[in-house]
C-alpha cells in the first residue's frame, strides 16, 4: 500500500525523524523497514538541495518521505512539492482558515492556487503533466499540525477540509501554547489533543503525533490515545545516545583493565 492509502485508511505507520544532513543517514533510516522518513526543515539546517538528496536515499530504498516544511514559507514549500515528495506537514497552523490557505499552496486550479512548474514531481517529463495537474498531484500525503490552542479549538472544522490526509499533533508547542511548556501530559494540554483526535476520528482522518521520544511508555500512551501515525525518535539523537554508552562502556572497560 502506498503512503496516501495507509492514511485514508487510518492504518498504524510508524516514522522516525531525519534532522541531520547527510544523505547516507537516510539510506541507513530507509533500510529498516519504517513505513516513512520525517524529513524536518523546520527546526534543521536543511536546505532544499539536502532535502532532495535525502528524498534520493529513501527512494533508492522505496521508503516514503514526508517533509515538514518551515512556517508559512511559499518558496521553499513550492520547491518541496516540485521534488515529489510523498507528503507534506505544515507547522504551527492557527485554525481552519490558515490550515485551508497551507493545503491551497499544495493544490493546482481548480483545487487551490499552487503554482505551475512540476519537475521531480513527473519526472522531468517522463510522466504527463496534464495528468498531474489533475488527479495525479492529489496523490500526495497533507498533513497540517495542531500545536496551537487556537488550531485544537477550531479542530472540528480542519478535520473537514477537503483534500487533507490527517493532522499531526506537536504536544510541546500544544502545551507552550497554555502556558505549560514541556508539561505535555497535563491535564489541559490532553484535553486539547483529545479534542482535535476525536475531530479526526469522526471526519475519518489520520491522527499522528511528532515526538522525539522512544520511551516505550510515552510511544504505548499516543497510542492508546487513538493515534494511529507515531513519528518518533530522531537521527542525531540515536547517535548520541549509542555514543555515549559506547564510550561509557569503554571506561568501564579500562577501569576493569586497571
Amino acid at each position: 500500500m502506498t503512503l496516501k492509502e495507509k492514511a485514508a485508511a487510518c492504518l498504524p505507520m510508524n516514522g522516525t525523524h531525519v534532522n541531520l544532513t547527510d544523505p547516507i543517514v537516510t539510506e541507513i533510516l530507509a533500510s529498516l523497514g519504517y513505513d516513512y522518513l520525517w524529513v524536518d526543515m523546520e527546526h534543521t539546517a536543511l536546505s532544499c538541495e539536502q532535502v532532495y538528496h535525502h528524498l534520493l536515499a529513501a527512494r533508492s530504498c522505496g521508503t516514503p518521505v514526508v517533509v515538514r516544511v518551515p512556517a508559512d514559507d511559499l518558496t521553499v514549500t513550492k520547491r518541496i512539492l516540485e521534488m515529489g515528495v510523498d507528503g507534506i506537514v505544515f507547522p504551527m497552523v492557527k485554525n481552519a482558515e490558515h490550515a485551508k490557505k497551507l493545503l491551497d499552496y499544495t493544490l493546482y486550479p481548480p483545487y487551490g492556487n499552487r503554482g505551475c512548474g512540476p519537475k521531480g514531481a513527473v519526472r522531468y517529463g517522463l510522466a504527463s503533466e496534464p495528468e498531474y495537474y489533475g488527479p495525479g498531484h492529489l496523490n500526495m500525503c497533507r498533513f497540517v499540525q495542531i500545536e496551537l490552542r487556537s488550531a485544537a479549538e477550531d479542530a472540528e472544522a480542519i478535520a473537514a477540509l477537503p483534500y487533507l490526509d490527517g493532522v499531526v499533533l506537536g504536544m510541546h508547542d500544544l502545551s507552550g501554547s497554555i502556558g505549560r511548556l514541556g508539561d505535555i501530559f497535563c491535564e489541559e494540554n490532553l484535553a486539547l489533543a483529545n479534542r482535535a483526535i476525536a475531530a479526526l476520528k469522526k471526519a475519518g482522518k489520520t491522527v499522528g503525533v511528532s515526538t522525539f521520544s522512544v520511551d516505550p511508555e510515552v510511544l504505548s500512551r499516543y497510542h492508546s490515545m487513538g493515534i494511529n501515525m507515531i513519528s518518533a525518535g530522531a537521527d542525531y539523537d540515536y547517535v548520541l545516545r549509542v555514543g555515549k554508552s559506547t564510550l561509557a562502556t569503554l571506561n568501564q572497560v579500562r577501569g576493569e583493565e586497571a
